[in-house]
């Protein structure tokens, strides 16, 4: 029989299964698995980390109205730089979904997939882990088994920050704007790395 937790995940798997490119549900797989083994390895919840990261894009695929839909129910602004690509929306509407559509109110899970696209000041340890296992699961380019050995005694506000670290180069080195939720995610984890 399965528990509440597995009929939930299964049916999410489902929804991210149908609606996402198969290249984009396989980078949401990995994502998952490296949101697990990150939450076991600081001590939170793997299954909620497996959840988080299986949901994270669920929404990347929408059309503009519906993300835009979706997106403001959370009640907050559409910043300048999500109203010029629309597509940014995709975490905000996959929070609303989560709770819309999947009934789901665990609130580290929600605001983990809410936020995983910019990150955000004092997010909580679930959260900061997607955002990471979002940018370093095994299918990126750049994570290498030197880059992992490099990452693999960090703390965790050590690894958030050295990872927004480099997103944010990545984002400049292509001439892109850095979100100032991101910049000022940082900042928060250099204050709570002190």
């Amino acid at each position: 029989m399965k528990t509440e937790y597995e009929a939930l995940l299964a049916e999410i798997t489902e929804y991210a299964r149908n609606h996402e490119k198969k290249e984009r549900f396989a980078h949401s797989v990995r994502t998952a698995e490296t949101c697990a083994a990150l939450c076991r390895r600081f001590g939170e919840d793997a299954d909620k980390g497996y959840l988080a990261g299986i949901a994270h894009d669920m929404c990347k695929e929408c059309d503009d109205m519906e993300l835009v839909s979706l997106a403001v129910k959370d009640g907050l602004p559409v910043s300048p730089i999500e109203r010029t690509h629309l597509s940014l929306l995709h975490g905000r509407a996959a929070a609303t979904l989560l709770k819309e559509q999947f009934n789901l109110n665990d609130a580290a899970v929600i605001e983990a997939v809410q936020h995983h696209t910019f990150g955000m000041a004092g997010m909580c340890n679930l959260a900061k882990i997607l955002f990471i296992a979002d940018k370093i699961e095994p299918g990126r380019e750049h994570v290498t088994e030197k880059y992992l050995k490099k990452t693999e005694k960090m703390a965790l506000n050590e690894l958030a920050m050295f990872v927004v670290s480099e997103n944010i180069s990545y984002l400049q080195e292509r001439g892109k704007k850095v979100a100032p939720a991101t910049q000022e995610f940082l900042e928060s984890l250099k204050v709570e790395n002190r």
